[in-house]
C-alpha cells in the first residue's frame, strides 16, 4: 500500500495545521463579528446544477462520480458518456450557495450573510499553487442589489486580512457591465465580447501587444481591434475615460461611489483602485468584480464579485448576489514560507513523568502548568536527553518533570 497521498493532496503536519487553524479563527472572528453567519453544503452536487453553473474554465476540471449498480449498468450499455455520471464534487463554493439559498430562503433573513468555509476540489494538472484538493473562505450577501453590499464585502474583507498580518495589499476593482460597454464601444459584436474579455484579461501578462495579436488570431474585426489598440496605446486608464465610452453613464457613477467609499474606509491600510482589464474567470459575474494582490506575491490572495443570474436558475427569479472570497491556501503558504509564528500564543511544554508515577497526580499537575503553557503530558524515554532534543525540534519551548515539579526548563537554552 502507498503511504504517500493523491496527486494535487496533501497531508498536513501540525506546524502547518496549527497555522491553517490560527487563519481561519481570525478571519471566521472577523466575519462573526461582522454580521455574517456560518453554513455548510455536501461537497457532491447534482451533474446538472454543476454544468449548468456558468463557471468558465472551471467546468472542465469538475471530478464526476459514476452512477451505482443498475443504473451504472444501463448506463454503460446505452454507449452515452454523458449517462455514465449523475454527481460531482464541487469545484467552488458558489453553486452549492445558490442551490441551499433556493432550498432554504424562507427561514433565512433578507438580506443573507453568510459565511462559508469548506474544501471544494478541481481536477487540476498538480504543480505548484494549483491542487486538486484545498479550502475556500467565502463571505456573501444575497438578496441586496445596491452597491453597499460590495463596499461591506471589500471591508470585511480586509479587515480579515489585517487582523492576520497582512499589510501593503491593494483591492483592484471593475465592473464586467462597464468593460462590456467599452468594447462594444470600440465596435466588437455583443455575443462575442466573452472571448474578447478573456483575451483583454491577459493585458498585465502579456502587454498590449499581445492582445492585439491574440484578438487577431482569433479573427475579430480589424477595425475593433484597431480602435481598442489605440485606446489602449494611449495609456489612459482612468475610470472617466472608460466611462466615456459606454452608453449607460450611471455604471461609471456607482464604481466611482464603491472606489472612493472603499477607499474612505481603508484609512489608508491599503489601496484601492479602478482595475478596468479585470474580468475574472468564471462566467456567472454579471457585474463589479475585485481582486486583492500583496505585493512581493504572484497572483491574487483574494477574489470576487456579483452574481446576480446564479440563484434565479433554481428559482426562476433574480436574486441579487454577490461574493468575496479569501485564497485561504495561498495565505497559508505565504505564512509557511514566511516562517510565521503565531502571536501571543502559550509555549508548549511537555511535562515528563516516570513509570511509577500516580498518573492522576501527573494529570492534576498538568492542568495547573496550563495556567502558563499549552501541556502534553508523557512518559518519560529511557534516553530521555534524545526526548527532549525531539521535543525542541518539533516545536515545544519547555519541559518539566513530575518528580522536580514546579521546577521548568526552557529549551534551546543549553
Amino acid at each position: 500500500m502507498k503511504s504517500s497521498p493523491l496527486k494535487g493532496m496533501k497531508d498536513c503536519l501540525p506546524r502547518e495545521m496549527a497555522i491553517r487553524d490560527y487563519v481561519q479563527g481570525k478571519i471566521l472572528d472577523v466575519y462573526r463579528a461582522s454580521g455574517f453567519e456560518r453554513i455548510s453544503t455536501p461537497i457532491l452536487e447534482d451533474m446538472e446544477n454543476l454544468d449548468k453553473s456558468d463557471g468558465g474554465d472551471n467546468l472542465n476540471l469538475i471530478f464526476k462520480v459514476l452512477k451505482r449498480g443498475d443504473k451504472l449498468e444501463k448506463a454503460l450499455a446505452s454507449g452515452d458518456e454523458s449517462a455514465l455520471s449523475d454527481m460531482g464534487l464541487r469545484y467552488d463554493l458558489t453553486l452549492p450557495l445558490s442551490r441551499f439559498y433556493a432550498a432554504n430562503r424562507e427561514q433565512l433573513p433578507n438580506p443573507f450573510k453568510v459565511i462559508q468555509t469548506d474544501r471544494v476540489y478541481r481536477a487540476e494538472r498538480p504543480q505548484k499553487g494549483r491542487s486538486r484538493e484545498f479550502v475556500q473562505c467565502d463571505i456573501d450577501i444575497l438578496g441586496d442589489a445596491g452597491p453597499n453590499a460590495e463596499i461591506e464585502l471589500i471591508d470585511v474583507t480586509a479587515r480579515a486580512l489585517l487582523s492576520i498580518g497582512f499589510s501593503g495589499f491593494t483591492v483592484h476593482i471593475n465592473d464586467r457591465r462597464l468593460l462590456r460597454g467599452m468594447l462594444e464601444g470600440f465596435g466588437f459584436a455583443a455575443d462575442t465580447l466573452d472571448s474578447v474579455c478573456v483575451s483583454f484579461d491577459k493585458l498585465d501578462k502579456i502587454g498590449a501587444d499581445g492582445v492585439a495579436a491574440e484578438l487577431t488570431e482569433k479573427g475579430f474585426p480589424a477595425e475593433a481591434v484597431k480602435a481598442l489598440c489605440g485606446f489602449l496605446a494611449r495609456g489612459e486608464f482612468s475610470l472617466e475615460s472608460v466611462s466615456a465610452l459606454c452608453a449607460d453613464a450611471s455604471l461609471g457613477e456607482t464604481l466611482s461611489y464603491v472606489l472612493n467609499t472603499a477607499r474612505t474606509l481603508s484609512g489608508g491600510a491599503y489601496e484601492v483602485c479602478f482595475a478596468p482589464s479585470l474580468v475574472r474567470g468564471q462566467g456567472y459575474y454579471t457585474g463589479m468584480v475585485f481582486e486583492i494582490t500583496c505585493e512581493g506575491f504572484s497572483g491574487s490572495i483574494a477574489g470576487g464579485g456579483r452574481y446576480d443570474n446564479m440563484i434565479g436558475k433554481f428559482l426562476g427569479q433574480s436574486v441579487p448576489a454577490v461574493g468575496f472570497s479569501i485564497g485561504f491556501e495561498r495565505i497559508c503558504a505565504i505564512l509557511l514560507e514566511r516562517d510565521f509564528s503565531i502571536p501571543a500564543e502559550r509555549p508548549r511544554l511537555a511535562l515528563l513523568y516516570r513509570a511509577d508515577a500516580d498518573f492522576a497526580e501527573v494529570m492534576k499537575t498538568a492542568e495547573t502548568l496550563r495556567e502558563t503553557y499549552r501541556v502534553t503530558v508523557l512518559a518519560e524515554a529511557k534516553k530521555v536527553g534524545k526526548q527532549i532534543d525531539r521535543l525542541e525540534q518539533t516545536g515545544y519551548a519547555a519541559v518539566c518533570f513530575f518528580e522536580k515539579y514546579p521546577e521548568v526548563k526552557a529549551l534551546g537554552q543549553g
